[in-house]
């Protein structure tokens, strides 16, 4: 199979990478901006013909969450028109799309229950009002897809909030973190190795449709950063923890946003790290850079 990746300088789009360069038996073919303007049909119409891509994998995304507010068009462009047309060359190759959406689509849903796939969505901003668009452009292209939604990503490349803490609590005496806002860390390696398993075993046919994906557990912001300090010896650095109010935002962020992942696990048999064993591997391998 020849499968392009867009979005392949992303956090994504690089952990893909590093684990493609494991081996696996598939032609994989990483683009960017430079190589792909998803926003042209043209041009991913030709890249998708002149490849002969049988599948693509979507992790080109608008992410800024605050920028997107004042952005809405092109984050509307970026995450629902791009989407669609990547779904429409490729299906009409008779091929796949792995699209990857987020728990944002949740944004404006309440109580403390972990988020099934059929629940009822809800976005509560422009990034996951236009996240939860790109969905529904897949899905009216007809292309055979799974749809990935994820969250908290991080990883060793771009900007994160894992690489964040790192220079903080190296840097400051103290810092405030929230501690009302609850989710599940992602290594984006992990997600990148459930990917590229699903490909490599051909465990996507059959299995169309919306999937949840994070890494195991449950915590705050708050107890995320004490973790994150804790794995890279900071330990000169106060990390207090408070409400989201004193922090202003252009967007409510979801209070509970942990993904339920009975459904991924079931259908493709994978088992799951859980956050913290996964982030003491990443700052173990931020701290050798």
């Amino acid at each position: 199979m020849n499968i392009l990746v867009t979005g392949a300088c992303g956090q994504l789009g690089r952990s893909i990478r590093d684990r493609v360069a494991d081996g696996v038996r598939d032609n994989y073919i990483f683009t960017d901006i430079a190589e792909l303007d998803i926003t042209s049909p043209e041009q991913v119409e030709r890249v998708v013909n002149d490849n002969a891509i049988d599948m693509v994998i979507n992790c080109a995304a608008y992410t800024d969450v605050e920028k997107a507010e004042g952005d809405a068009s092109k984050a509307m462009l970026l995450n629902a028109t791009a989407p669609g047309y990547l779904a429409s060359a490729v299906k009409s190759r008779g091929g796949w799309m792995i699209h990857v959406s987020t728990d944002y689509v949740f944004g404006g849903n309440t109580g403390n229950t972990p988020r099934g796939e059929a629940e009822p969505v809800n976005p509560s901003g422009v990034y996951g009002a236009t996240k939860l668009a790109g969905e529904v452009a897949v899905a009216q292209s007809g292309v055979k897809a799974i749809v990935v939604r994820t969250s908290w990503l991080y990883s060793e490349y771009g900007r994160n909030f894992v690489k964040t803490m790192l220079k903080l609590t190296a840097e400051r005496p103290s810092i405030d973190v929230v501690f009302d806002q609850a989710g599940t860390p992602t290594y984006a390696r992990d997600l990148a190795d459930t990917i590229v398993g699903i490909i490599d075993g051909r465990l996507f046919e059959g299995n169309e449709g919306i999937y949840h994906y994070s890494d195991e557990g449950v915590t705050s912001w708050y107890d995320f950063a004490c973790a994150i300090a804790a794995f890279a010896g900071h330990d000169n650095c106060d990390i207090r923890p408070c409400h989201s109010d004193e922090f202003p935002s252009k967007v409510a962020r979801p209070a509970y946003s942990v993904l339920d992942k009975s459904k991924i696990k079931k259908v493709f048999g994978i088992r799951i790290p859980h956050w913290a064993a996964s982030l003491a591997v990443c700052v173990e391998k931020l701290k050798n850079v």
